[in-house]
């Protein structure tokens, strides 16, 4: 019997793809000036509309594939997607609030990883609800968010505090910008939030 993966998938994939090729261009419009990116990449950026939603359909046709075998693949590469267009929304919203008030820094700084971090939540919230765990509707979905936000509201702090730390105490190295620095704690801070996250998700708010 030869599997099909669902159109919504694909539908829901080049979605994805679309979301977080228009951040990622937040970030290389904000970043072209810090770090050596080669001109045909920028005079080409806009082709990441193009290129990363085909990425993200081609991962999620590899991953259905690899779930007909195990299942708890595909939930993954889904997970992963998902987990793709957090990162660009969340790095996305802080380069371009970086970009447009000229702040790197300080109580400021703190405060636009929290709206990115935030809105970067909602995302997730309901891209693994309805898609990755496809957690049924039930008299209960009031508990389930409560459930949401209070492993959001951890990861939250956990986010913002280590994104914090290394911009605002530790500061950066003579040689490295520090546009490219913030978004460095911020790298840092995403993958601690990441696992956090994922135990969360998997078994507290959608088991």
């Amino acid at each position: 019997m030869i599997n099909i993966v669902k159109f919504s998938d694909l539908r829901n994939s080049l979605v994805l793809g679309v979301i977080t090729a228009v951040f990622v261009l937040f970030i290389i419009n904000n970043l072209k000036d810090e770090i050596p990116i080669p001109d045909f990449l920028i005079g080409s950026k806009w082709l990441m509309l193009v290129i990363i939603p085909t990425f993200v359909t081609l991962w999620i046709y590899l991953t259905f594939n690899l779930g007909t075998r195990w299942p708890i693949s595909f939930q993954f590469g889904k997970f992963v997607a998902i987990g793709l267009s957090n990162t660009a929304i969340d790095f996305g919203i802080l380069n371009l609030l970086m970009y447009i008030t000229g702040i790197e820094r300080g109580l400021l700084f703190s405060s636009f990883k929290a709206v990115s971090f935030i809105v970067s939540g909602v995302n997730s919230y309901l891209w693994n609800k309805h898609w990755a765990f496809q957690s049924p509707q039930s008299r209960d979905w009031g508990k389930q968010f409560l459930k949401f936000l209070a492993i959001s509201g951890g990861a939250l702090f956990i986010n913002v505090a280590v994104a914090s730390f290394i911009v605002n105490v530790l500061g950066p190295n003579v040689n490295v910008p520090p546009t490219l620095w913030a978004n460095f704690g911020a790298l840092a801070s995403l993958i601690i939030t990441m696992l956090w996250n994922f135990f969360g998700y998997k078994f507290i708010v959608f088991k």
